[in-house]
C-alpha cells in the first residue's frame, strides 16, 4: 500500500462539529483494514488535539499520513502557542475557562492522552504564533 494522505480543517467555531477529522479518520482506517487497536489510538489522539484547537486556537488544519507500518497525525494551529509545555503536559492542568469546563472539555487531558495513546509526540509551539504537534502511532 502506498502512503496515504487526509486533510482537514478544524472549525474553531463550533464545538459541535469538534471531532469529524478523528471519526473521518476512523472510518478511512477502517475500510483500510487496520487493527482495531490502531484506529482507536489514532481516533483518541486526534480528537483530544482537535478539541485542544477549539478550545484554545480558533482551530487549525489536520494531516494524517497513512503507511502500512505506521500513521503519523500532524495538528497545527495559528493560536497563543503553549508558554510552558512541561506544565501542559501534566495531568489535570488546564487553562480553559469555567464555560469551558462546564461543557465537559478542558480536564486537562488533551496533551497527556495524546502522549499516552501514540509512540511519539512533538510539540512545537511560539507563544503568539502558534503549534504544531506530530504524533506517530505504529501498526
Amino acid at each position: 500500500m502506498a502512503a496515504l494522505t487526509f486533510h482537514y480543517d478544524v472549525d474553531g467555531q463550533d464545538f459541535s462539529s469538534a471531532g469529524e477529522a478523528s471519526v473521518a479518520v476512523k472510518k478511512k482506517l477502517r475500510q483500510l483494514g487496520f487493527p482495531s487497536d490502531v484506529i482507536r489510538r489514532c481516533s483518541i489522539a486526534m480528537y483530544e488535539g482537535e478539541i485542544n484547537m477549539v478550545i484554545h486556537a480558533n482551530g487549525g488544519t489536520a494531516d494524517v499520513l497513512v503507511e502500512p507500518e505506521k500513521i503519523t497525525i500532524i495538528l497545527e494551529d495559528h493560536g497563543p502557542g503553549i508558554p510552558d509545555v512541561e506544565l501542559a503536559m501534566k495531568e489535570g492542568y488546564s487553562t480553559s475557562t469555567e464555560a469551558i469546563r462546564t461543557m465537559g472539555f478542558g480536564a486537562g487531558m488533551g496533551l497527556p492522552n495524546m502522549k499516552r495513546y501514540t509512540e511519539s509526540l512533538e510539540i512545537e509551539t511560539e507563544v503568539g504564533v502558534g503549534t504544531k504537534l506530530t504524533m506517530v502511532v505504529k501498526v
